[in-house]
Parts: C-alpha cells; structure tokens; sequence
C-alpha cells in the first residue's frame, strides 16, 4: 500500500463557520465545497481537513461522533499564539512548555473541535 495523501473529516453542526476559522486563523484554504461538506487544504503537509454537517439521518445505531482533537506539529508556535491571541482565537489550553520537550496550545473553533498546535523543542534539563 502506498498513501498518497490523508485528511480527517470532522462533522460539526456549521461547516461554513468551522471553514472560516481554520481559513482565517490557520492558513487553509477550501479546496472544494458541496452539500453539507466542506474541504480545506494547505501548501505544506498538514493534513486537509473534510468539515461535513451534522446530518441526524445518517448516524446509525451505535455510531455517534467522537470526541477528537486535530493537532497539527508547528513551527514558531509563541509567535503563532501571540497572533492568535490578538486575532481574538478562542484559546482553551494557553501555551506552555512541557518537560518532555513540547510547546503546546490549544483552541477551539465555533463548532468546539478542538485543535492542538505542538512544536517540538529540547526537553528541559535539570
């Protein structure tokens, strides 16, 4: 098997307003729109994202949504947080450095999906 390429499909309630935070606050783009999806892409390897709505009549017994966090590995997360910061992203988990050698936040965008952007650092020495 060879894959070509990823995304994970997120259902939420208004695709339209999941479309635009991760295209005003984390750079990407819709790719293609159709009823009741969204898809969202970026130039670089992040994973594209499938936004589709929330639709009562297709959830079978026994299959519900799940909770999920999208997290994406980063480059200059503390300038990245300060830019989200003052663009009013509604940060759940503020910024701050693990031990085991992770920079790490979270937010939320207006359907609750919960995304977590990491940069991975020297772990702090004792």
């Amino acid at each position: 098997m060879n894959i070509v390429s990823s995304a994970v499909s997120v259902t939420v309630d208004d695709p339209a307003a999941s479309s635009r935070f991760f295209t005003g606050h984390l750079g990407f783009r819709e790719t293609l729109t159709g009823d009741g999806f969204i898809a969202l892409g970026r130039d670089d390897a992040a994973v594209d994202l499938i936004l589709t709505e929330r639709d009562a009549e297709r959830w079978r017994p026994g299959r519900g949504p799940a909770d999920a966090t999208v997290v994406f590995a980063v480059t200059g997360l503390a300038a990245e947080y300060r830019r989200l910061r003052r663009e009013g992203a509604a940060i759940t988990v503020p910024l701050r450095r693990e031990p085991w050698g992770e920079l790490t936040m979270r937010l939320s965008d207006p359907n609750g999906v919960t995304i977590q952007l990491t940069e991975w650092i020297p772990p702090t020495t004792s």
